[in-house]
């Protein structure tokens, strides 16, 4: 999608927004005041360290664990205090940190269980897409999800999240524990999902280099807290970006 597309875009309300969020596990406060917003049209990043707290926002996104403070807003509609099956029913969907697929079942039937919500005259059209995507998937699509390489299962857990015709695609940690070959085909296939079909996604990663140069905008999270942001140029050019993030890391 060009920059002029993504702009036009974001005269409009964000189609997600977080405002003051804060999220905790018990008494200690994972998430501090986190503000992002995320337009239509959009591929937005947030990088930062192990442990600094971006998977705990994708799931406080998702509704669990739910924010203690602050509001989640998706399509102008304050999704905070929903539940989680509730929230994902809206046009959202997730490829989880660890891919977290069905492993006792075929590929077929994991890209079957990513379209239950979805009308059945999709079906087979969003399955050609899938496969356009991924073409190792329908080599693979009678295997066991357990049974494929840790590549395999991260396009398969892409592929499911995709049947479910998603408005907003969250992607955490796509590229964590692939080979650098394997990781460009990820990031392929999510460029060409946002150029050819306009799909917003928000993608978390530890992958700065990848990530910032896949975003039109990111942000940088330190110790549950956003300390920069900027388009993804701008960011891959700041230093204390490259020394903190890059170092070694722009395979």
């Amino acid at each position: 999608m060009s920059a002029v597309m993504v702009e036009e875009g974001m005269k409009g309300a964000p189609l997600l927004s977080v405002r003051g969020v804060e999220t905790f596990y018990g008494k200690i406060q994972a998430l501090r005041g986190i503000d992002i917003d995320v337009y239509e049209g959009e591929i937005v990043t947030m990088i930062g360290a192990n442990g600094a707290g971006k998977s705990t926002l994708m799931m406080t996104i998702c509704g669990n664990p739910q924010a203690r403070n602050g509001q989640v807003i998706y399509r102008g509609e304050d999704i905070t205090r929903l539940p989680t099956h509730t929230i994902m029913a809206k046009s959202i969907a997730q490829s989880p940190e660890g891919r977290r697929i069905f492993g006792r079942m075929t590929v077929m039937e994991n890209l079957q269980m990513g379209a239950l919500l979805q009308d059945e005259a999709y079906f087979d059209d969003d399955l050609r897409q899938v496969f356009e995507l991924f073409p190792r998937l329908r080599e693979r699509q009678g295997q066991r999800g357990g049974t494929l390489s840790g590549g395999e299962q991260q396009m398969l857990a892409i592929g499911r999240a995709l049947m479910s015709r998603p408005r907003l695609l969250l992607l955490d940690e796509p590229s964590l524990g692939l080979a650098p070959l394997i990781v460009k085909q990820i990031f392929d296939a999510i460029r060409e999902l946002n150029q050819s079909q306009g799909l917003t996604v928000f993608l978390v990663e530890q992958n700065a280099f990848h990530a910032l140069r896949l975003a039109h905008r990111g942000y940088v999270m330190v110790n549950g807290a956003i300390t920069m942001s900027g388009t993804g140029r701008e960011l891959l050019a700041r230093e204390e970006v490259r020394s903190a993030y890059l170092e070694g890391g722009a395979h």
